[in-house]
């Protein structure tokens, strides 16, 4: 089955490679004629505040860079459109018909807790390269690393219940409901309502019926009769149709004992879509297990997020399973992740050289220069201690104590002894090559699970997160204070 639908697969259909602001070819042709089109820099993209005042955030994409990355390449329709703007050199336009990706990339791997102001992808290449994959870079993380969060967010508010991710008619587009499909699977649900989800990355689909099977039949109990005839060993019934207390449960009891149970089947789960969830669950609950269908579960929907969730089961809900649909999908609460890519680097003579881009807001001012982002860990606990940025040639010590300090806020400082230390970057590419072997989603959504688990209670409260330490190196704040003070010091020259 998978060979028939590969042809409806989005990764295979389409070229993506125009998908750019058209800024990124206006920048790229004036570093080609103006002779800087061999210039090494560096990019980071990183973020600056975590969704719905979360503690931490889930990195997600990575997948869909790769392979927007090894397809990358413009076709003679791309170059006729391109030269039709007129503005664009005709020798620049030669240029991208033969270009490919030769630079380096790396990243923090898909599934990863991460913090405000953490590079999650590093660029180092040519500028014309760093310049052109920036808008498929921000497109695919921003958007699964929104989604992610958002998922595992509302699955850990389930409390080990499965969620099932039902948002695809509410999705922004195609992609949306795929790409969403898949991160939200990454952050911890059980399965998808799309089918395609399953068909490209193996999340798994399910579904059973609308209000409409019901409806069509105009009798519930036909209805019921006739999906459990159909599907005897994997019945579930919408019972919320007509009157969930005074129709659709005593109609689905009455199937059980009409057509499963007389073959030996049993009725697998209900679900209700409306009402009051809490109420109705454990009405229902009672009224299921008077009946000896103690084993029927018993399935939510309906607008769902973290915070109903939390608050159904603090109401005793007799919930066994949550369908969540656009409040997943579209993060709807805070849709927006804000992951922005920042020149922080640029060789001169074979010499790495800094840049640093200011702001009023101390806090919004980059992080300058080449780096690695460290997590020290615990060595009793494995729960992790702290981020450290430090520049990327510069190694913690693990063998002795380590000096962490706020970088705004230097005075708040604390020594971290009896840890280890691991790099959160991995390289992808190597000389436009991909050095990184894709884990299977399965592996990324166990690696997930396990990340989370490391990071303290106290950081994943959905409610005033206690504040997670990312800290600069002494020699990366140094830098960092030096650029700040030579360009202030430039602009006081300059209002002179």
């Amino acid at each position: 089955m998978s060979k028939i639908l590969n042809k409806f697969n989005l990764k295979d259909e389409r070229n993506l490679s125009m998908l750019m602001d058209f800024y990124e070819l206006t920048m790229s042709n004036g570093y080609f004629v103006n002779g800087l089109s061999d210039t090494i820099v560096y990019f980071d993209m990183f973020y600056r505040k975590n969704p719905d005042g979360a503690g931490y955030s889930i990195v997600a994409g990575l997948e869909q860079l790769i392979d927007f990355i090894k397809k990358l390449k413009f076709t003679g329709e791309d170059i006729d459109y391109l030269r039709s703007k007129g503005i664009l050199a005709e020798e620049f336009l030669q240029y991208l018909l033969t270009f490919k990706f030769t630079g380096d990339i790396y990243a923090i791997p898909e599934g990863t807790p991460v913090f405000p102001n953490e590079a999650l992808v590093t660029v180092k290449s040519k500028v014309i390269d760093a310049q052109l994959i920036e808008t498929m870079l921000l497109l695919t993380v921003n958007h699964q690393s929104l989604i992610v969060t958002k998922a595992n967010r509302i699955v850990r508010a389930a409390k080990g219940r499965p969620v099932l991710e039902l948002g695809a008619r509410r999705a922004h587009g195609a992609d949306g409901a795929i790409m969403g499909a898949r991160a939200s699977y990454i952050g911890g649900v059980a399965g998808t309502a799309t089918v395609m989800a399953e068909t490209m990355f193996g999340v798994p689909a399910t579904g059973t019926m609308a209000h409409s099977w019901i409806q069509l039949f105009g009798d519930e109990y036909k209805a019921f009769e006739t999906y459990a005839k159909t599907y005897p060993d994997s019945c579930t019934l919408l019972v919320d149709t007509y009157n969930v207390l005074n129709s659709g449960i005593p109609n689905a009891i009455k199937v059980s004992r009409d057509v499963l149970e007389p073959i030996g089947m049993r009725l697998k789960a209900i679900r209700l879509d409306s009402g009051d969830l809490a109420y109705l669950s454990k009405q229902v609950r009672i009224m299921l297990d008077d009946a000896g269908l103690t084993d029927c579960k018993i399935v939510a929907s309906n607008s769902l997020d973290e915070y109903i969730i939390t608050d159904l089961l603090n109401q005793g809900a007799e919930i066994d399973i949550f369908g969540v649909g656009e409040r997943m999908v579209t993060a709807k609460s805070e849709p927006v992740f804000g992951g922005v890519y920042k020149l922080v680097a640029v060789e001169e003579d074979g010499e790495i050289s800094p840049r640093i881009k200011l702001s009023e807001n101390e806090e919004k001012i980059i992080n300058p220069g080449y780096k690695m982002i460290w997590r020290l860990y615990d060595k009793d606990t494995h729960k992790a201690i702290a981020d450290v940025i430090t520049l990327a040639e510069e190694v913690i010590n693990e063998s002795v104590p380590y000096n962490i300090f706020d970088p705004v806020y230097t005075w708040k400082k604390k020594k971290v002894t009896n840890f280890y230390a691991k790099k959160l970057q991995v390289p992808v590419f190597l000389k436009g090559e991909c050095v990184y072997e894709l884990p299977t989603i399965e592996e990324i959504r166990i690696y997930c699970k396990n990340q989370v688990d490391s990071i303290w209670e106290e950081v994943r409260r959905f409610s005033n997160p206690h504040k997670y330490y990312v800290d600069l190196s002494l020699e990366l704040w140094l830098v960092k204070q030096e650029l700040i003070q030579r360009y202030r010091n430039s602009e006081e020259k300059n209002k002179k």
